[in-house]
């Protein structure tokens, strides 16, 4: 079968099983789910053999190690995913929820009802759980799926795939509710970007270059998540102990992914007690830290940041740490060279972090916490779909609420417009 042929076949299926799933009870989803969990649980060593050949892959073709980290799939990471899948479950449905319900002066109840999107369309590149992740979401919020991972997650997107499809069956549910297209030309993702028919929203996740991508090619809506470039900035007010463990944590805990911290801004008033000591527990954990000239004159051995360094998604070892006059500069930098994903204030003064919470335009903001938060499970959503770093519909992490949008429901009772 020919590559648009295909398309449009899944394109198909996709529309029909959403119109199915749309009116699907809570039950016959949420059962759907436990038994896919189930299932991941048990086929784990599967999910792990077909993963070892996208890792083996990614190595020849000297992949970089957060690559390697995001793309790798162990025991714990399989039991994250069925855990994220029952969570999921346990969670209420948003489908038919009354937002809001009103009467007008001539009698009329209008009301603003919950409902699915329909057909998702999810393009993303070397994270295998979000195969897991999205399906989930999607079944429960009502919406049918069509997921195109990258050619470097093949394999192991497949296992996943195959997995839960069998789930559907069993579950005695649509197979056309979630599909994946298997085919990695990229002729796959011109054509699906071009199924406005069938598909009511597109949702990238990856790097810049596919986000940008797909949004100029697309007829069809996307909701985008930029790169993170997540700040925390040390106020004058700071305690530095908390200080220490939340920059630490933002930048080396999990240095590959979008919520962790690229920029650590300080407030001059405390850059001499609080970075020489900062710096030194990045040095032990192998943190590469390019900084300003007043950083430069606190540690030895710390290379020029280049004012591109405050731009930069390093996604690894590598932060970019810059000394500032105080709140206004923090705030003016991390509007300037953020990318509206995650930053946040370490201090002490409740009038300093209001303002710092109120005035960073960013989708997630936070005071006194490691950046590491932003993430749908962490919001006990679940799981998530991606982080967006638009404004209009969904903003942040996107699970049930944010894959709905609502119809207005007007119940009369013989009311003719005079």
């Amino acid at each position: 079968m020919k590559i648009k042929e295909y398309i449009d076949k899944i394109c198909k299926e996709a529309k029909a099983a959403s119109r199915v799933l749309a009116k699907t009870k809570t039950e016959t989803k949420n059962n759907a789910l436990k038994i896919m969990a189930e299932a991941v649980r048990k086929n784990a060593s599967s999910i792990m053999s077909a993963n070892e050949k996208d890792i083996k892959i990614a190595k020849k073709i000297n992949k970089s190690q957060a690559f390697i980290d995001r793309l790798a799939i162990n025991k714990k990471r399989i039991e994250s995913m069925a855990v994220c899948i029952e969570k999921v479950s346990e969670l209420p449905d948003p489908c038919e929820e009354i937002i809001k319900m009103y009467k007008r002066p001539n009698g009329l109840k209008i009301g603003k009802m919950r409902v699915p999107i329909g057909v998702i369309g999810i393009i993303y590149e070397a994270r295998p759980n979000v195969t897991s992740d999205c399906a989930c979401l999607c079944l429960k919020s009502g919406n049918a799926v069509i997921l195109k991972g990258g050619k470097e997650s093949i394999n192991s997107n497949s296992a996943i795939y195959n997995i839960l499809k069998e789930s559907l069956k069993r579950a005695k549910l649509p197979t056309g509710c979630i599909h994946l297209i298997e085919s990695t030309e990229r002729k796959a993702t011109t054509y699906l970007l071009k199924m406005d028919k069938y598909l009511d929203l597109i949702i990238p996740r990856g790097g810049e270059a596919l986000i940008k991508a797909v949004a100029e090619n697309s007829t069809i809506p996307v909701i985008k998540h930029y790169k993170g470039i997540c700040h925390v900035y040390v106020d004058k007010t700071a305690d530095l102990n908390k200080a220490y463990d939340i920059c630490f944590n933002a930048k080396v805990q999990r240095p590959g992914v979008c919520n962790a911290m690229e920029v650590m801004l300080v407030d001059e008033n405390i850059a001499s007690s609080f970075l020489p000591e900062m710096l030194r527990r990045f040095k032990e954990a192998k943190v590469e830290i390019r900084g300003c000239n007043r950083t430069r004159q606190l540690a030895k051995g710390i290379k020029k940041a280049a004012k591109k360094d405050y731009s930069t998604e390093f996604l690894g070892l590598i932060l970019a740490v810059k000394v500032v006059s105080g709140l206004d500069e923090a705030i003016e930098h991390i509007n300037t060279f953020g990318t509206g994903h995650s930053d946040a204030i370490v201090a002490e003064s409740y009038e300093r972090v209001l303002r710092f919470l109120k005035e960073v335009d960013s989708a997630c903001v936070y005071a006194n916490a490691s950046t590491r938060f932003t993430d749908g499970y962490e919001f006990g959503m679940g799981a998530e779909i991606g982080i967006s770093t638009d404004k209009i519909h969904a903003r942040g992490p996107m699970a049930l609420e944010e894959l709905t949008t609502y119809k207005y429901i007007v119940f009369g009772s013989g009311q003719v417009r005079k």
